[in-house]
């Protein structure tokens, strides 16, 4: 016989004895389990509400007006007893004196009352305030018109001086060309002759031109040479008229 066959057929004495201790293991545990939870079961508890009403208040309690008292009874006056008065004979009553005659007092002057004086002083003193505001504002004016005046009398006089200086300088100037010129002999008339003239601050002449022809070349020519021969020219008096460019005009007979 080999192994294989001798394992396969050799007897097992203790599986008989593992089931039953495997069985009464088990219903052990069965058991605890039962008996757990029936002891773990409680019945459930009821729970009572008690329903109620509040209690009804009591009806109010009538109240009682107190009796009131009986009307009293008013008694009429007694009448108060009549007293006579002895038989006497009385006497004549004296007769009144005339008494003179009120003399009618002078009327007294009606009074202003005084809010109609508070009122009339400051109506005199507002309108001499106007007044017043009137005055200074007349005065104001007059002296704006006065000041204003004064500048315009000074621009004309200052205007008036300096063109009056320009023209003297402008004269020099031609008095001097005319020492220089050497006018064609044939000349005839008083032809007019315009040159614009560039020079320098101290007088000298840089250049000629002419700017409006007299209509006599011959003429025209002899002042062109007239000026750049007059180099340097005349400076102003005062030095601020100069000027670089000069726009001089020119006629024999002048």
């Amino acid at each position: 016989m080999s192994a294989l066959t001798y394992l396969q057929f050799r007897p097992q004495h203790a599986l008989g004895r593992a089931f039953a201790l495997a069985f009464a293991v088990h219903a052990v545990l069965l058991a605890v389990m039962f008996l757990g939870v029936r002891w773990q079961s409680h019945p459930a508890e009821s729970v009572t509400v008690e329903l109620w009403e509040p209690p009804t208040p009591p009806p109010p309690e009538p109240v009682v007006e107190a009796p009131k008292p009986p009307p009293q009874k008013v008694e009429a006056p007694k009448p108060e007893p009549v007293i006579r008065k002895p038989d006497i004979v009385e006497k004549a009553a004296p007769k009144p004196k005339p008494q003179p005659e009120a003399k009618p007092k002078p009327e007294a002057k009606a009074v202003p009352p005084k809010d109609d004086e508070f009122q009339k002083r400051m109506m005199r003193e507002q309108l001499a305030l106007e007044q017043k505001k009137f005055e200074d504002e007349r005065r104001r004016v007059d002296e704006q018109r006065r000041k204003a005046d004064a500048e315009r009398t000074a621009r004309e006089a200052a205007a008036a001086s300096r063109n009056k200086a320009l023209s003297d300088y402008e004269n020099r100037i031609r008095a001097k060309v005319k020492q220089n010129w050497i006018l064609p002999q044939d000349l005839s008339g008083n032809p007019e002759a315009i040159f614009d003239v560039v020079q320098l601050p101290t007088g000298e002449v840089i250049s000629v031109k002419l700017s409006k022809t007299s209509g006599n070349p011959a003429y025209d020519a002899a002042v062109e040479r007239a000026i750049l021969k007059s180099s340097p020219l005349p400076l102003p008096e005062p030095r601020s008229l100069f000027d670089r460019q000069l726009k001089l005009t020119f006629r024999p007979r002048d």
